[in-house]
């Protein structure tokens, strides 16, 4: 484990491969392999049950996975999440303890709330609130806000747009793409119509294996039945 913040210069590249997770005779994920750079917007689909939480916890290095490999520009970073400032993660269950302060939960990360929140104003009223007395979708908003704005190199979100109201989508989609300037996003969300526009490069999660979806994206997930024809 480094004690010293992951802050290298010029573009990062964070790959993993070698991914394998069976659930008894269930093989969910095969051989996986997955790119993410700096400047990007990964988009990584697939169904309910398919493996797309499990992949994320294993590339941020909550779940131990035998032979899987996690590696940022070439060199191997297993558990990544031990590198300090390489690299967050935003789970589908609550990310903040419910007793813990908006304000205290952004001093802990580095982040100025003022600067996260700027294109959303209507979320300065809850400033004072503790994560738990926040409404799901509030949570969800400024959870990701946090992290998007703190100081990776690459942030994970595993369903970011669950609960936000509409109005909200819109705009933390355009705040994505003003900060993946600066590091690499890897976003998994059933809400396809938000994600596919934002996405540079699209992975489909299909039967335990990583497609890598090249031309006409939206052709090849109505091919596999993920989108209506």
């Amino acid at each position: 484990m480094s004690a010293v913040a992951w802050n290298p210069v010029g573009p990062q590249v964070l790959e993993a491969d070698g991914i394998r997770v069976a659930f008894g005779q269930r093989q969910v994920l095969a051989n996986i392999y997955l790119q993410v750079k700096t400047g990007q917007i990964v988009g990584l689909l697939g169904r309910n049950g398919s493996g797309k939480s499990v992949l994320l916890q294993t590339i941020f290095g909550a779940r131990s996975v035998a032979d899987a490999s996690v590696r940022v520009n070439g060199h191997r970073m297993v558990p990544a999440f031990h590198q300090r400032g390489l690299l967050n993660y935003l789970p589908q269950v609550p990310l903040l303890p419910p007793a813990l302060p908006l304000r205290q939960a952004a001093r802990m990360l580095g982040v100025n709330l003022d600067e996260a929140t700027a294109s959303f104003p209507a979320l300065r009223a809850q400033f004072d609130y503790r994560s738990g007395e926040l409404s799901g979708g509030s949570a969800r908003l400024l959870q990701t806000l946090l992290l998007l704005h703190a100081n990776t190199a690459f942030s994970l979100f595993d369903e970011p747009f669950s609960g936000v109201m509409p109005v909200h989508i819109e705009t933390l989609a355009e705040e994505m793409q003003r900060l993946k300037q600066r590091k690499g996003l890897l976003i998994t969300d059933h809400r396809y119509a938000e994600v596919l526009p934002l996405c540079n490069v699209v992975y489909l999660l299909h039967q335990g294996r990583l497609l890598k979806l090249e031309g006409d994206v939206r052709e090849q997930l109505r091919d596999y039945g993920y989108l209506a024809h």
